[in-house]
């Protein structure tokens, strides 16, 4: 690890604990986790799931298109690391996902798939209280190191943490209604990012890129723009040319991914 990796660290850690803002966006603060993450980290892509402590789970960041999926088809379907980790509050890893089509027939079929043989899920956790799970994905059958494992574990703490510090601040409401509130407001960004993207006639995680950089530049919180784009108050258009200039996508971003429902009955 060089100075300069190491003063990256250290910027993450920082963003990550700067939570007492008033403009604290949780789905924006999420994706920082992910892409911190699988930047600063020896893996190929990170992904964010949430508990909203009544046994609903649902994906809520990742750092790229692919690893979205993927997170959305272990939460769809009850199978996978991320769901074992949320049990126990323990880390759960693979260091090659073929060989457990007996443990998680489903999540291997499509980490496979996806281009993906490896995988550490790490808790989101404060003591006993678990509230999500960080999934470190890798490309190669080769698993997450202890190094990554570990500092993964720390960005983990740190980020729950914030949230549960931040969530503190107003008591209005408890802590369960809140994730389930952050859980609907992922749903309506998936519906924003699929508007911008056929208007656009541009990718998901483009479109997903553009949403959050328009909601940086305009001061708004990603989840409420996500909204009044979702039903049409502010028009893809406008989304689209304000946030024009070219954004640095993950390589995987240019992979084609299988679409699940995200509303599977």
């Amino acid at each position: 690890m060089n100075a300069e990796h190491e003063q990256r660290l250290a910027e993450a850690f920082v963003a990550l604990a700067d939570t007492l803002v008033d403009d604290f966006d949780i789905l924006d603060f999420l994706g920082t986790l992910a892409e911190r993450a699988a930047d600063l980290l020896s893996v190929s892509a990170a992904g964010v799931v949430l508990s909203d402590q009544r046994g609903g789970l649902a994906t809520t960041a990742a750092s790229s298109e692919r690893a979205r999926v993927l997170e959305l088809v272990a939460v769809q379907t009850d199978d996978g690391p991320c769901r074992d980790c949320l049990r126990t509050g323990a880390v759960v890893t693979s260091s090659d996902l073929s060989a457990e089509r007996d443990r998680w027939p489903r999540f291997a079929s499509a980490a496979e798939q996806h281009g993906y043989r490896a995988a550490t899920a790490v808790p989101m956790r404060l003591r006993d209280h678990v509230i999500g799970a960080l999934t470190l994905l890798n490309a190669e059958a080769e698993g997450v190191d202890d190094t990554s494992t570990q500092l993964g574990q720390a960005l983990a703490d740190v980020a729950t943490i914030s949230i549960l510090q931040q969530r503190a601040v107003d008591r209005t409401e408890i802590l369960s209604e809140q994730l389930q509130a952050t859980l609907n407001n992922n749903v309506t960004v998936a519906q924003a990012r699929g508007v911008l993207a056929e208007h656009g006639d541009i990718s998901l995680p483009e479109a997903h890129s553009l949403l959050r950089r328009h909601a940086r530049q305009h001061g708004r919180r990603l989840s409420e723009l996500a909204h009044d784009v979702a039903v049409g108050d502010v028009h893809a258009t406008a989304v689209l040319v304000a946030s024009s200039a070219p954004s640095r996508q993950h390589a995987e971003a240019a992979q084609p991914a299988v679409q699940y429902d995200a509303h599977p009955e």
